[in-house]
């Protein structure tokens, strides 16, 4: 038997003698979900993100979760005409909404630190970047509290300097790990 703290009491994690009802508290550890995303490319062309999230279950029946994540993005084009450098970073907040057991819906707001070249400048200057994202997902369920997550979102703000401006949806594939 094993015993873990939650915020205001002692929970018993023996599942053969806890109830599980809406007086229970949950463990912390079930109240989180860990994920994120990874993209490595190499060649002429170098791009390598690292893309951490955290989520946390604001209802018992995790339906509704909110989180927060951050980002870097390193990338290099060594091709002759570019010979370019750079490192990207931000943070994002989002919330999900379970509708069915494997679909969501997703919306996020990302701002991302982003060198662009600024011909007034005449060189590269660094802005901040907001991103608001809104679209939904499928987590497939891979065993435990461990998923696979496409997701399809399209940024609503379109900001003139983003990268995303063609009004084209964002396709991206990751994990969702719940230890």
């Amino acid at each position: 038997m094993m015993w873990a703290q939650a915020p205001d009491d002692y929970v018993r994690s023996d599942a053969s003698t806890r109830q599980d009802t809406a007086e229970t508290p949950r463990p912390w550890k079930d109240r989180f979900y860990y994920g994120g995303g990874l993209g490595l490319g190499f060649g002429t062309i170098t791009n390598i993100s690292v893309e951490p999230i955290v989520g946390y279950k604001i209802t018992r029946n995790g339906k509704l979760s909110a989180g927060l994540g951050a980002t870097y993005w390193y990338y290099r084009d060594n091709r002759d005409a570019y010979n370019f450098e750079t490192n990207v970073y931000g943070g994002k907040v989002f919330a999900r909404y379970r509708i069915l057991q494997p679909l969501f819906a997703h919306v996020e707001f990302e701002e991302l630190n982003m060198e662009l070249y600024q011909p007034r400048v005449v060189g590269l200057a660094r802005y901040w970047i907001p991103f608001l994202y809104v679209g939904g997902g499928y987590a497939a369920h891979l065993g435990g509290n461990n998923y696979l997550l496409a997701m399809v979102l399209w940024d609503v703000l379109q900001d003139p300097r983003g990268p995303y401006t063609t009004g084209a949806p964002q396709i991206s594939i990751g994990f969702g790990l719940g230890f």
